[in-house]
């Protein structure tokens, strides 16, 4: 099984949980040697890649099953759609052998419309466009699908793309960076239309669900949103922070914040089932991973 980006925030999680069962390969570009170092010692094989170079070579070409989790958040739009369209279709190519292939998209695909729950047939939109340093990341995100869809039907490789909503736990996430904005004193941005709501889904969960995705991987891809049960708004997560930690959360409604993203996961739970860590838990063992100091109100107000 190849794993890539595998020091990434949802990869690293994802490849040391897999290889404790898995002959795990974990790919990534390897700048930082800590982050090698922590995959070998949980049983990781590593192997260096750059799909925007197309390089590739170290990937096995006999593997079973393929979890892609790459990303590149450059800003720079030549450099993501190489790395995040190209560089899919020609790990596809690599490994059109395989079993199954699992594509790590976005639920920030979808055109944003208000605080509706959007189905996997909604359509599709820049929703990434009002954040300046990750312009790029919607568009990117919708031509990496168009290629894998395409990639799958010619190399007949069972595919799903899986749009993955607001991922968080011990490694972080977007609750973990409200905290971090929290403690230094900084205002979080919130959408005009409140509540700012999306379906957060634990670290946890993900590896938890990564098997029944290959196991629903199909020709013509089987497209499936991927979110937790919780529907929770930034409001409500940057409180309960708050409650935890003693921290005062300053919230300031903005026009530029991203807009509301929440999913219907009727797909998600015929196929893989409901995840199972709530919200409230999964935050307060994030805060406990990064910040025990914090918990119990030890920061103060």
């Amino acid at each position: 099984m190849l794993v890539t980006g595998a020091t990434g925030q949802v990869g690293l999680p994802v490849a040391r949980a897999l290889a404790a069962d898995n002959e795990v390969f974990a790919a990534a570009r390897f700048r930082d040697a800590a982050a090698r170092a922590e995959l070998e010692a949980a049983g990781a094989r590593c192997v260096t890649v750059d799909l925007a170079a197309g390089d590739l070579d170290q990937v096995p070409a006999d593997l079973d099953y393929v979890v892609h989790l790459a990303v590149m958040k450059t800003n720079d739009w030549d450099r993501d759609l190489t790395g995040n369209a190209e560089g899919v279709g020609l790990l596809m190519a690599r490994c059109r052998g395989a079993k199954a292939f699992l594509h790590c998209s976005s639920t920030g695909v979808y055109q944003p419309d208000g605080h509706r729950s959007f189905t996997e047939d909604d359509p599709l939109g820049d929703n990434h466009r009002v954040l300046s340093f990750m312009s790029t990341y919607s568009i990117c995100k919708i031509a990496a699908e168009a290629v894998v869809r395409t990639a799958a039907r010619v190399y007949d490789l069972p595919t799903t793309i899986a749009r993955l909503n607001v991922p968080y736990g011990d490694n972080g996430g977007w609750p973990a960076f409200h905290l971090e904005m929290m403690l230094a004193g900084m205002a979080v941005a919130v959408g005009a239309d409140a509540p700012s709501l999306y379906n957060p889904i634990h670290e946890d969960d993900i590896v938890a669900q990564i098997p029944g995705l290959l196991a629903a991987a199909s020709v013509p891809a089987t497209i499936v949103n991927w979110g937790g049960v919780d529907v929770v708004s930034i409001e409500d997560w940057c409180a309960w922070l708050g409650e935890l930690t003693g921290l005062d959360p300053v919230l300031e409604p903005s026009a530029d914040a991203l807009p509301s993203v929440t999913v219907d996961l009727t797909r998600q739970h015929a196929l893989v089932g409901p995840t199972t860590v709530g919200w409230r838990d999964g935050m307060e063992r994030m805060v406990a991973a990064r910040h025990p100091e914090l918990l119990g109100g030890a920061a103060g107000g």
